[in-house]
């Protein structure tokens, strides 16, 4: 300890960590005791208090002024919520899935995405028990893959054509 300063103990880990940083020591405390000295003599503030678990309170007893009022039951039964949910589709929609694979590969390729959509769409509908959303998705992709396939057997129409037309110009 350095004899030049003041009649409080600094903690040791203070001397060796924080002086090299260039800080002041805190100021001691004052009315309390010393780190290391003890906490103060119980008494003073809060009085003392009971250790462990008391009794838990009786609710709704007789203990309580509380009376039961006429017309009511006693007992109350509480029922279960039920939930009610669709299963899958007894007569499952068609989905057109395979079609609009087919489509999608080989005759139109954005037509054929927007087809495969619109099966899975109803597939899902399917699975969910959902009559209408099913039959209008199925009948959207329906739709679509039959544009898809016109517009792929004429676009191989005028390739053929087209062809023909070079070979004979030879």
């Amino acid at each position: 300890m350095d004899p030049g300063k003041p009649g409080s103990a600094d903690p040791p880990i203070w001397n060796e960590e924080k002086a090299s940083m260039g800080q002041a020591p805190p100021p001691p405390y004052e009315g309390y005791p010393q780190p290391g000295q003890g906490y103060p003599p119980p008494g003073h503030g809060y009085p003392p208090q009971a250790q462990g678990y008391g009794s838990m309170p009786q609710h709704g007893g007789a203990g309580f002024g509380q009376q039961q009022y006429p017309g009511q039951p006693g007992v109350v039964n509480v029922q279960p919520t039920v939930y009610v949910s669709r299963g899958p589709l007894a007569n499952p929609v068609n989905d057109y899935l395979g079609y609009s694979i087919f489509t999608m590969l080989c005759c139109c390729l954005p037509l054929g995405i927007a087809a495969l959509i619109y099966s899975i769409s109803a597939r899902e509908a399917n699975h969910a028990g959902d009559q209408i959303v099913a039959e209008r998705s199925s009948r959207t992709a329906r739709t679509l893959n039959h544009v898809a396939l016109g517009i792929g057997i004429g676009f191989l129409i005028l390739m053929i054509i087209y062809v023909a037309v070079m070979m004979s110009s030879f």
